[in-house]
């Protein structure tokens, strides 16, 4: 045993021994290189034989050697700040994960007062107070004001409440209304092509709108791959009118909604239950979606300044229910329980969303607004209005009725007689590998099948087909650069834009390789 404790003692002593010569090693280099004393021995030692120039040049470089040390200091500081931000911010992250789950305590702790309060007056009236508990955790009412007074129970027969209260008066009112409603002879013999002319034609002779029979072109072609569309560009170039103005067309109204900085969640824009009137507050937006399930019409619905406020805290349970690939499942929850004066087609609290209803946001891009996230661009075709457009003359041109039946069927036979090329899905699929080998950035499978959608669409409406697969690359694709280091990836970007004209041909590819170039120059 003690011949073992020798040798680990010694053992350990000669590791620790190479260790200390590593420290003392770092910290004799680091004496030697801040030696100010012998660096002036030496030059008083060479400075003796000095010519002129040579003067200049050593104190050019004792001028140099001290820059580059000031700079490795800078740098040094620079990382230890970044590194205190850091932590700083994990802290702070932290507090709020604790605030929240504080927040979320109190919560339950109010709800559970909820519930004692609920008990205590259901005993005052009478009831068993068990069974009042069960129904109100089915989410039905146990007593609601009515006929029968103040407080009175109502019956629940198949978890439906039968009052006679109505919580719902404008949704009711647009049951009334198609009760007696005869649909217009809509214009079954128009094509894409004669829609975008048409309309280009209606908004200049009829309203004074000057618009490009492109951005026509995009719009009509961004209705067939999503059911939400950005209008993005500077102020004034016609965004609001755009959508307002088709709605004209259609002799079918758009429906407004001035989004407001205010605006946190969802009851903002469907509205809410009013607890103490027993009324929905029903917003136009509800009422637009809920009259689309009578109608065949084309339904707009506008978010007029659509990031003043955070689209994924209002329009966040609308952009899940879009995603949904089976249109059977686009239910809105309206209400937790059903009441036999309910609407017509309100299932059970839960409103279908109809399959001609698009949504139409309008977005400026300044220090007033939000940055919109990749979550929402992925979800939907954006659309650059970026110049006012320029009068022309035109016939003049009155508006039509358009079936949401024949746009889908327009839609769908332009998906089969003009799909994407295998040549050009080719290029597309080499592009993609491209990009993710050079700059780490993927297409995705939900961007492809849209531009699958858009591009046939754009042909259908006049445009050529390497000019709709151009767009959707740079306005869905390209712009995900945004998000890089690009002050590093300068090269890679004029390498990229040399590919483009190289695999799709010289001034083939006008939108991406311009978005690419203004990349260049802004980072």
């Amino acid at each position: 045993m003690n011949s073992f404790l020798k040798w680990f003692f010694v053992f350990i002593s000669e590791m620790l021994k190479g260790f200390g010569m590593i420290f003392k090693g770092i910290g004799k280099g680091i004496v030697q290189i801040f030696n100010i004393k012998n660096y002036i021995e030496i030059f008083k030692q060479h400075s003796t034989d000095f010519s002129a120039l040579s003067w200049i040049l050593a104190i050019l470089s004792i001028i140099i050697v001290i820059a580059i040390y000031v700079l490795i200091a800078f740098i040094i500081i620079l990382l230890i700040r970044k590194y205190i931000r850091f932590r700083h911010s994990l802290v702070s992250n932290e507090d709020l994960l604790e605030e929240i789950a504080n927040l979320q305590r109190q919560v339950l702790k109010m709800t559970k007062e909820k519930d004692e309060i609920m008990a205590m007056k259901v005993a005052q009236m009478g009831l068993p107070v068990s069974g009042a508990l069960s129904m109100a955790g089915d989410g039905t009412v146990p007593y609601q004001a009515g006929e029968g007074g103040e407080g009175a129970p109502q019956a629940v027969e198949d978890g439906i409440v039968q009052t006679a209260d109505r919580r719902f008066s404008r949704l009711l009112e647009v049951d009334s209304f198609y009760k007696n409603y005869t649909p217009p002879a809509y214009d079954n013999e128009i094509t894409l092509a004669q829609i975008c002319e048409t309309y280009r034609n209606f908004a200049c002779s009829k309203m004074h709108l000057y618009y490009d029979i492109k951005t026509i072109r995009l719009f009509i072609a961004g209705m067939a791959s999503t059911k939400l569309i950005i209008l993005q560009g500077i102020s004034g170039t016609g965004k609001t009118s755009l959508p307002y103005s088709f709605g004209k067309f259609l002799q079918n109204d758009t429906t407004i909604a001035s989004v407001q900085p205010s605006w946190r969640d969802r009851t903002e824009l469907f509205g809410y239950f009013n607890e103490f009137t027993k009324n929905f507050n029903e917003t136009e937006v509800l009422k637009r979606i809920y009259s689309s399930g009578y109608n065949n019409d084309v339904n707009l619905i506008l978010l007029d300044e659509m990031n003043i406020a955070r689209i994924e805290y209002y329009f966040a349970e609308m952009l899940s229910i879009l995603e949904m690939p089976n249109a059977e499942e686009w239910e809105l929850d309206i209400v937790p329980n059903a009441w036999s004066t309910d609407p017509i087609k309100l299932d059970k609290g839960k409103l279908r969303i109809p399959q001609n209803v698009w949504y139409i946001g309008t977005a400026n891009n300044d220090d007033s607004t939000y940055a919109i996230s990749d979550k929402v661009y992925d979800r939907a075709q954006p659309i650059n209005l970026d110049a006012k457009g320029i009068a022309f003359e035109a016939p003049e041109t009155g508006p039509i009725n358009l079936g949401y039946d024949h746009l889908q069927a327009m839609f769908d036979e332009a998906f089969e007689k003009y799909p994407i090329s295998q040549e050009n899905l080719r290029k597309i699929q080499q592009l993609d590998l491209w990009v993710i080998e050079k700059l780490r950035v993927a297409f995705g499978n939900r961007i492809l099948k849209q531009m699958g959608l858009f591009v046939p669409v754009y042909v259908a409406c006049g445009g050529e087909e390497l000019d709709g697969i151009d767009y959707v690359l740079a306005t869905k694709i390209f712009r995900k650069f945004e998000s890089l280091n690009l002050a590093m990836l300068r090269e890679e970007l004029r390498e990229l834009v040399v590919y483009i004209n190289k695999s799709f041909g010289k001034n083939k590819m006008n939108e991406s390789v311009a978005y690419l170039e203004r990349l260049q120059k802004l980072f």
